[in-house]
């Protein structure tokens, strides 16, 4: 049990949390055991991800005055918050967790500031991450690149050897 000044230190915390990160995901985690949980944790820690299981009642007290207000109602039962600045990240990480592990549930979430419901935060989880959208932009601009110059050096090869053809078949005074 909390007393009254450790109940303040959550709330302050929690409300500090869920104001600035930019990717806030709300899960049910009943029947995940510690070792599971352990892991899960891990996982997210590595891409600067907090994992972290919530109190309900406090938790929703810490909503209140912030742009996440609006996820107060999922908090009812065993619930678990992951707090990072990757929403892509951590709905990826969470939903393959989940497939993996059916006791983990993810149940809705923060996208900077776009409410997320459970098929928001699968669609999310499908994206490519910023350096999975820079590669393939830079491979589609090399193949492009790539492509002009093949083009332009077979134009000059042809006009090359149409120019080699015709002052061949000139005659020569």
């Amino acid at each position: 049990m909390m007393n009254k000044e450790q109940k303040k230190n959550y709330i302050s915390e929690m409300t500090e949390k869920f104001e600035n990160s930019k990717a806030v995901m709300v899960t049910h985690y009943q029947g995940l055991t510690m070792p599971q949980l352990d892991e899960l944790r891990s996982q997210m820690r590595e891409h600067g991800i907090i994992f972290r299981i919530t109190k309900n009642r406090i938790t929703k007290l810490a909503l209140e005055k912030t742009k996440c207000k609006d996820l107060s109602n999922l908090f009812i039962g065993p619930t678990a918050v992951a707090f990072g600045e990757d929403a892509i990240m951590s709905a990826r990480i969470l939903s393959k967790f989940a497939k993996e592990n059916e006791n983990l549930k993810l149940i809705g979430g923060i996208m900077d500031n776009e409410v997320l419901d459970q098929a928001g935060v699968q669609n999310v989880a499908n994206l490519p991450t910023l350096n999975e959208a820079r590669a393939n932009i830079v491979g589609i601009l090399s193949a492009s690149a790539g492509k002009l110059i093949s083009i332009l050096l077979a134009r000059s090869e042809k006009m090359s050897s149409l120019s080699q053809e015709n002052s061949e078949t000139q005659p020569k005074e």
